[in-house]
């Protein structure tokens, strides 16, 4: 969306303060042992205490508050009670919400317990792929320059990127125009990044995929080759310099 009156920066503060408070406290909170349905209850219930309604919930009728993706599903895990989490786990949290008409997105993969599948590097990699990526975005860069960025910094750290997932636009909706700030280059996109607008921006980075595709369940996606992605995300404002991150509080 496009910000133009103070009314709306608070706006987008405040909703981007708690989509990355939730998803700071599930990831301090899951532990060995928990389902990702009781994980996914507890930042139900953190959305809540503070008036703000889940996104995917109410936008899609998602059948849990957040996605909370487990080892080789990419997006879009369904919490259930049945999956038990293990130590060295990947697990992606993607927490999105609705306070007073405003909206804001973030998500981030993690290792649970000890690293005893090496899923750290891919985990860095994201990170740092999603710092350099904000860092090199203001008003008049092209979106597909930014995509370029983040699929070259993949092939250098020896990753893959997930070419139709993409951030977007975000604000007034879930989803707004741009549509698809993509990891990777489309050269006849000619779109740019537009002074005093909130957008998400997402990496999706893989060690051997290059495409999600969905499973029987409707939601779930995991990579068409196999091998594990994972996710981080803000929600940022543009402007003539560096970004505002306003979901920098998730500490991703």
């Amino acid at each position: 969306m496009s910000i133009s009156k103070e009314s709306e920066l608070v706006g987008m503060q405040r909703v981007s303060e708690i989509v990355a408070l939730t998803l700071k406290k599930m990831r301090e909170y899951t532990q060995v042992g928990m389902t990702t349905k009781e994980i996914d209850e507890y930042g139900g219930e953190i959305l809540k205490s503070y008036g703000a309604k889940s996104a995917p919930y109410e936008t899609y009728g998602f059948p849990g508050y957040t996605c909370i993706s487990v080892n080789e599903e990419a997006a879009h895990g369904i919490p259930s009670g049945k999956r038990i989490l293990k130590d060295g786990d990947l697990i992606n949290i993607d927490v999105s919400a609705e306070l007073n008409g405003f909206w804001s997105d973030n998500g981030g993969s993690f290792v649970l317990g000890n690293d005893i599948h090496n899923h750290q590097p891919l985990v860095e990699a994201s990170k740092q792929i999603l710092q350099k990526a904000i860092g090199n975005i203001k008003g008049g860069v092209k979106i597909a320059d930014i995509g370029y960025l983040i699929e070259t910094e993949a092939k250098k750290s020896g990753y893959r990127v997930i070419k139709n997932l993409a951030g977007h636009g975000v604000g007034r909706s879930l989803h707004e125009k741009p549509e698809s700030i993509l990891n990777y280059r489309v050269k006849s996109n000619r779109e740019r990044f537009k002074k005093n607008t909130t957008v998400a921006i997402e990496t999706f980075i893989a060690t051997h995929s290059t495409l999600a595709v969905e499973l029987e369940d409707g939601w779930t996606l995991v990579g068409n080759r196999g091998g594990y992605v994972t996710q981080h995300e803000h929600t940022i404002l543009i402007t003539d310099n560096a970004p505002v991150i306003l979901t920098e509080n998730n500490e991703i």
